[in-house]
């Protein structure tokens, strides 16, 4: 096994008078892809910023291979001092990169390089900082919520970008399909302390609940034992008094041990407060249209929802989700067709900008409309300060105004008072954003049990095949197609996913087509030249060579002392290794093409 590029070791970090680190660990070999798991404020991007060499921590120990290179993605990108999105994916090149990356990766990302970094969207400057790290090709990606503010094409993109490059990852995502289709291992950051599982993602909630699980047994089991031994403390001090000293000594300890104990943070409690019910129709849409200047944003599209029906709307940025989603509800009338509404609808909306949100007013503010201090949830009376601790939110917070919340919390925020509005259509617009797993789990929960109709936006495909009855996807020019089920129905329906280059490829059929130039005259076969040939014979030998020398060295460096009792060799051997790696790469790329080449000649 090769030894690891990057190794972090019993890392300790305080904030403000409380242990958020105590203890963690993380390891990362060549070419391994780890996901970093845990709840929002577990310190999951602390870690990752020690592990990139960003933060310091206050004890432990970062080791980095020598001439290892490290590229880290910060959830806010800082564009000071850039001019384009060009120039500042350029300044993150090294001597060795290929300068035509920096343009290519902007291109792929659907920027031209030339945008004033100032006035950048969100999801812009997120693929702009990801064509900064991403150019160089190092060692170690470590990537903290790639996809946040990305659409499904760009995410589908990053996915096939990533799973293609040989780098080690780390990644930091609340994106489950995404995560399981990257992960070989996972490092679950809990209460300051990591545990490492070495499988996917997909593999991690049953563990994980199998841990604490034990967790729970072995507290129960230290309780027992602390009431019995409180039980001989006041019953049976009649033996010898050194021994009763050692005993009292050991119960003061179980004692300690049992209120140093973190337990595990409390769940999101999700609760929607329902109206009576609707019509069995909810909304009917009947060729309904929508152009915006010269762009056609939808185009005769029509579709029934039912109620009980949970409707996810699909597609790239610009597709004009939001703006079906509004003509759906009602919100804005259609250039042509018409939109009918059912009976008795109570529509609660939780929108993707939380623009609904006031900077300056309070949470108490929010959630009872700056009326009293109760809220009237699933029909029934509680007070705002108990209503919020469903959302993990403490009693201090309540005063708190939202400016000075994290976007997690925001996102907490903005589905308390969603869910505590009456409603039997509850509309979600990105609702998965910022959220961590356990919430989305709880969210998922919800929106099964709801009894009304529910119609989301969402880039979550996890969470869409989740919760989905149907979903309604962009096809293109203003088209859009309902599909029975989740998203990988509608995958396997029309064969491939909500991809930006289809969509172009599609739009490009509509064209008419230019006359196709004549075809070229077949080149006539030949043989290969004597060196082809030679080299061809050679090279199997060669690269069983190669390989038997990587696996020496790989093995010399797997010894945990060789660093420190012998650096020179260490460092030897390193470079041996480096060297072996690399024309072992070459030389099976070579066979690869003379291998193809003489297929090709022999027909």
């Amino acid at each position: 096994m090769a030894p690891p590029l990057l190794q972090l070791r019993d890392i300790h970090l305080t904030f403000g008078g409380t242990p958020l680190l105590t203890g963690a660990e993380l390891s990362v070999s060549p070419g391994e892809r780890v996901c970093l798991v845990g709840r929002n404020g577990s310190g999951k991007s602390t870690l990752l910023k020690i592990a990139a060499g960003m933060v310091e921590a206050d004890r432990g120990e970062r080791f980095l291979q020598p001439d290892a290179t490290v590229r880290y993605l910060p959830q806010e990108p800082d564009f000071s001092g850039y001019e384009t999105t060009l120039q500042y994916v350029e300044a993150g090149l090294g001597p060795a990169d290929e300068p035509y990356r920096a343009q290519y990766l902007l291109s792929e990302l659907g920027l031209a390089g030339d945008e004033d970094p100032k006035v950048l969207s969100g999801g812009e400057a997120r693929r702009a900082a990801l064509a900064r790290v991403l150019a160089p090709e190092p060692d170690i990606l470590m990537l903290d919520e790639p996809t946040n503010h990305l659409d499904l094409p760009v995410i589908e993109w990053l996915e096939g970008e990533l799973a293609s490059r040989k780098s080690a990852l780390v990644l930091i995502s609340h994106d489950r399909r995404f995560l399981q289709n990257l992960s070989r291992v996972t490092v679950w950051l809990d209460r300051g302390k990591t545990n490492r599982l070495d499988a996917g993602f997909g593999a991690f909630e049953a563990w994980r609940d199998k841990l604490l699980e034990e967790e729970e047994r072995d507290q129960q089991k230290l309780a027992r034992k602390i009431a019995m031994e409180e039980h001989w403390l006041r019953y049976g001090v009649t033996a010898r008094r050194k021994r009763n000293v050692r005993r009292l000594g050991d119960l003061h300890a179980l004692r300690q041990q049992q209120r140093d104990y973190r337990g595990v943070q409390g769940n999101v409690t999700l609760e929607a407060s329902e109206a009576q019910n609707s019509g069995k129709m909810v909304v009917e849409a009947k060729s309904i249209s929508k152009r915006f200047g010269d762009v056609t944003v939808v185009d005769d599209f029509s579709v029934r929802i039912l109620r009980g029906d949970c409707v996810g709307i699909i597609g790239p940025n610009g597709a004009g989700k939001t703006t079906l989603l509004r003509m759906l509800t009602g919100q804005i009338e259609p250039d042509s067709g018409s939109v009918r509404l059912g009976a008795n609808l109570e529509i609660a909306t939780l929108d993707q900008k939380r623009e609904s949100l006031q900077p300056e007013a309070t949470l108490q503010h929010v959630l009872t409309g700056g009326v009293g201090d109760k809220v009237i949830v699933g029909g029934r009376e509680r007070h705002v300060v108990g209503y919020m601790k469903d959302f993990l939110f403490s009693p201090e917070q309540a005063r708190t105004a939202v400016t000075a919340l994290s976007g997690g919390e925001r996102g907490r925020l903005m589905l308390a008072k969603a869910l505590a509005t009456p409603s039997n259509v509850l509309v979600l617009d990105e609702p998965t954003n910022d959220l961590d797993l356990e919430t989305l789990d709880l969210l998922e929960e919800m929106v099964a049990d709801y009894e009304g109709t529910v119609i989301l936006v969402s880039h979550d495909r996890d969470f869409l095949d989740r919760v989905s009855t149907f979903v309604i996807a962009a096809e293109g020019k203003g088209r859009w197609q309902a599909y029975a089920g989740g998203y990988s129905d509608m995958v396997a329906q029309r064969g491939h996913g909500v991809g930006a280059r289809h969509l172009r490829e599609k739009e490009k059929a509509d064209k008419p087509k230019k006359a196709e130039p004549k075809p070229q005259a077949e080149k006539k076969k030949g043989k290969l030249s004597f060196k082809d040939k030679h080299a061809l014979e050679t090279l199997p030998k060669r690269m069983e060579a190669l390989q038997q020398d990587v696996d020496t060295l790989s093995k010399t460096l797997a010894d945990p002392n060789l660093f420190s009792k012998q650096p020179d060799r260490f460092a030897e051997a390193s470079r041996k290794l480096e060297k072996a790696q690399a024309d072992l790469e070459h030389a099976e790329e070579e066979w690869l093409r003379l291998e193809m080449l003489r297929e090709e000649m022999e027909g």
